[in-house]
């Protein structure tokens, strides 16, 4: 096997602790939202630029709050800046092991997938070509445009071009 990018095993304790931790963070992540694609379009974002304008509003606001009309809830904004600041970073840890995870089950398939195809090529060359016949159709899936080799004894012309 030429490639083995990542050789990995997991423990029946290790796949429990995962298990809970997952779990923890699926209870500790329940009250999140889940947005719409149509949601998402029609949000303003605060992003890096318009970060540093809204701290500088909502102290502005803090520093004159008797202009405030009343249905205006200024601590609420100030305690969704708060989650804000508090979220960021947790998720950003999590996006971090999230990309190592992703990267590392992509690796995987790809050592998997890598040998598969070289013990199918081996299996060409050194077996019965009969005992290939489910491997041959799992390759089909794989590459739909080919066409399956013709049976000996079978016509393998249509008795014209196309």
């Amino acid at each position: 096997m030429n490639q083995n990018l990542v050789s990995i095993e997991f423990s029946a304790e290790t796949l429990t602790r995962l298990d809970g931790a997952i779990g923890i963070i699926e209870e500790i992540f329940a009250p999140l939202i889940k947005l719409s694609a149509g949601q998402v379009s029609s949000l303003n974002k605060m992003g890096d630029k318009s970060e540093h304008f809204c701290r500088q509003t909502l102290a502005v606001l803090e520093q004159n709050r008797g202009i405030l009309p009343a249905d205006f809830d200024l601590g609420e904004v100030q305690r969704d800046l708060l989650a804000f600041d508090t979220l960021r970073p947790r998720l950003r840890r999590i996006r971090d092991f999230m990309a190592r995870g992703e990267d590392t089950e992509m690796a995987l398939g790809s050592d998997v997938f890598t040998a598969a195809l070289q013990g199918y090529a081996l299996m060409k060359l050194f077996s019965k070509s009969e005992s290939l016949e489910d491997l041959r159709e799992a390759m089909a899936i794989l590459r739909p445009g080919r066409k399956k080799p013709a049976q000996t004894g079978e016509a393998g012309s249509n008795g014209g071009g196309n």
